[in-house]
């Protein structure tokens, strides 16, 4: 089973995330004014979600085309023992405990804007 979560603020404009086989857990709206960055709106929609695992790459397909690329947005989750973090238009995955894969992922948020303290998704 797949778990995890995209904010619905970091979908670009008339984007859709649809892809086969999610089924949405919880929608939850968020007071995150104390920790965003510039140009990141003081409330967040998370949207939990979950699928099963044979969907991981439509999932991964889908959050790459979705994502807005503007402030560094992505999403993640675990799929088996491997971490997939998402960016628009670019994916990292990684066995969960690569330190070496993980830094990658994270040198690259830095590098398109994401917020240093919002790279900090798990092993």
């Amino acid at each position: 089973m797949i778990n995890g979560y995209v904010l619905g603020e970091s979908l670009r404009p008339g984007a859709e995330f649809a892809p086969p086989g999610l089924r949405v857990r919880a929608v939850r709206r968020l007071d995150v004014s104390a920790s965003v960055a510039g140009g990141q709106p003081p409330l967040w929609t998370l949207v939990e979600w979950e699928a099963d695992d044979d969907a991981a790459q439509e999932i991964t397909d889908a959050l790459a085309a979705a994502l807005e690329p503007a402030h560094g947005w992505y999403a993640d989750f675990t799929a088996g023992d491997e971490r997939v973090v998402v960016f628009a238009g670019k994916v990292f995955r990684y066995r969960r405990g690569d330190q070496r894969g993980r830094a990658e992922a994270v040198a690259y948020g830095r590098s398109v804007g994401t917020p240093e303290h919002q790279l900090d998704w798990k092993e």
